[in-house]
C-alpha cells in the first residue's frame, strides 16, 4: 500500500514508522527541520522506540513537504495535524484537518483518508456529507506521549469508525504491524469513534483527578496520601495504578479533549464532565497555595516538561502552578534541559543545576528526581510513587 502521513508529531510518525515496515509511507510536514531529520533516520521526538526503529530498523520511510507529491498516488491519507481546543468556541479548532482533507479531496479522489487527530463528536460525518462522497474515517489513537511507538506496536484496541470494507482493510494493517496477537479491533460508526476517544481520555483525567483531589484532603489534614492510596488501591475494583499525584493533569490530549466532551454535553444534562474540567484549577490553586504558604521570594521550577520521558511542555501542569506563583510576586527560575533560550515567558532559565539549586529557596517538581535528592528539604512535589 502506499500511505501518507500528515503531521510529524507523536501521532503522526508513531504510525508513520509502524506502517513503513510494511508499506510504502510518505510523512508530511511544513516543518523542514522535522522533515530532514527523519530522512537522516533521526528522531524529532523523544521516543525511545521510534529512535530505535528509524536507526536501526528496515523502514519504507521517506517525508517531505511537498503535500501533493504524498498525496497524488495514495492508498490511505492518515490526518494527525493538531486540534486545540478553542476557548472562544468551546470547540476544537480543526481548521488544519479540513485544510488536509480538502487538499486530498482535490489531488486524489480515490485517496481513503483516515483522521487520527481528535475531533469533536460527528465532525467526521458532517465531512462526508459535506463532501458528499464516504471516503473519511475517524480511527482514534490511545498513546502516551514517549510511548508512541510502544502504544501502537502493542495497542489495547484498534477503534475504526467506519463498516466498509476499506476500514476494515486499514483495521487489518495496523493489526499486522503490531507485535500483540489477537488485537481487539472494534469497527462503529464515526461518531461512536469519537465519542469512545473523548470518553477515554476524559475518564483517565477523572482517574487523576480523583487522587489529586484525595491527596489535597490528606495533606490538608496531615495525613499519610501514600497509605491512603494504597489502601484504597488494594480494592480490586479500584486497583494499584495510575494513581500517583501530580500538580493536576496535563498534556496534549486530557485538558483538551475533556473540555471537547463538556461542549458536546450542551445539551445533555450532567454534573460528572463539568466537574472533571473545573477539579484541575482547583488542584492546581490548592499546590500553589501550599507553596506560597512557604513565603519563599525565590521558587525554582525543576522541569517544565509533564513527566518523564517526554519531550512536551503545551499544556504541562506546571505552567499554571508558574501563573499562579507569578501573581503573587514571586520569582520563579526555571531548569530545563530541553529549553535552550534564556528567559521562558517572564522567569530566568538556568541551566546550571548546582546554580539553580543554590538559588531557589523552594523547589517545585512535578515529578521527583534523584538530581535533588541533596536538597530535599527543599523540594515541594506531590509525587509519591515515583511514576508517570
Amino acid at each position: 500500500m502506499k500511505i501518507a502521513v500528515v503531521g510529524i508529531g507523536y501521532v503522526g510518525l508513531s504510525n508513520a514508522v509502524l506502517l513503513s515496515q510494511n508499506h510504502e509511507v510518505i510523512a508530511v510536514d511544513l516543518d523542514r527541520a522535522k522533515v530532514k531529520s527523519i530522512n537522516a533516520r533521526l528522531s524529532p521526538i523523544d521516543d525511545a522506540e521510534i529512535v530505535e526503529y528509524l536507526s536501526r530498523r528496515e523502514l519504507n520511510l521517506k517525508a517531505t513537504s511537498d503535500p501533493e507529491l504524498a498525496y497524488e498516488a495514495a492508498d490511505y491519507v492518515i490526518v494527525a495535524t493538531p486540534t486545540d481546543y478553542d476557548t472562544t468556541t468551546n470547540y476544537f479548532d480543526s481548521s488544519s484537518v479540513e485544510k488536509v482533507i480538502n487538499d486530498v479531496v482535490r489531488v486524489n479522489q480515490r485517496a481513503i483518508i483516515v483522521i487520527k487527530s481528535t475531533v469533536p463528536v460527528g465532525f467526521t460525518a458532517s465531512v462526508n456529507q459535506k463532501l458528499t462522497w464516504n471516503r473519511v474515517i475517524f480511527s482514534p489513537e490511545f498513546l502516551r506521549e514517549g510511548k508512541a511507538l510502544h502504544d501502537n506496536l502493542y495497542p489495547s484496541r484498534i477503534v475504526v469508525g467506519d463498516t466498509s470494507e476499506s476500514a476494515r482493510l486499514f483495521g487489518r494493517l495496523l493489526a499486522e504491524a503490531s507485535l500483540k496477537k489477537n488485537v481487539p479491533i472494534i469497527f462503529t460508526q464515526s461518531d461512536e469513534a469519537e465519542a469512545i476517544k473523548l470518553f477515554s481520555n476524559t475518564y483517565l483525567a477523572m482517574r487523576i483527578a480523583f487522587f489529586n483531589e484525595l491527596d489535597s484532603f490528606a495533606e490538608a489534614k496531615g495525613l499519610s496520601s501514600k497509605n491512603i492510596i494504597q489502601g484504597v488501591g488494594l480494592e480490586p475494583r479500584i486497583g494499584s495504578h495510575y494513581n500517583n499525584p501530580s500538580f493536576g493533569y496535563g498534556g496534549y490530549c486530557l485538558p483538551k479533549d475533556s473540555k471537547q466532551l463538556l461542549a458536546n454535553y450542551k445539551d445533555v444534562p450532567s454534573n460528572l464532565i463539568k466537574a472533571i474540567v473545573e477539579s484541575n484549577a482547583t488542584r492546581k490553586d490548592f499546590i500553589a497555595n501550599s507553596v506560597i504558604s512557604r513565603n519563599p521570594k525565590v521558587v525554582g521550577i525543576y522541569r517544565l516538561t509533564m513527566k518523564a520521558g517526554s519531550d512536551n511542555f503545551r499544556s504541562s501542569s506546571v505552567l499554571g502552578i508558574m501563573s499562579r506563583l507569578e501573581e503573587k510576586g514571586i520569582e520563579l527560575l526555571v531548569y530545563e534541559p530541553m529549553f535552550k533560550d534564556e528567559v521562558f515567558f517572564n522567569s530566568r532559565v538556568i541551566q546550571d543545576l548546582d546554580e539553580f539549586k543554590r538559588l531557589s529557596e523552594v523547589i517545585v517538581a512535578n515529578r521527583k528526581s534523584g538530581a535533588l535528592e541533596d536538597v530535599g528539604f527543599k523540594v515541594y512535589t506531590r509525587d509519591l510513587f515515583g511514576e508517570n
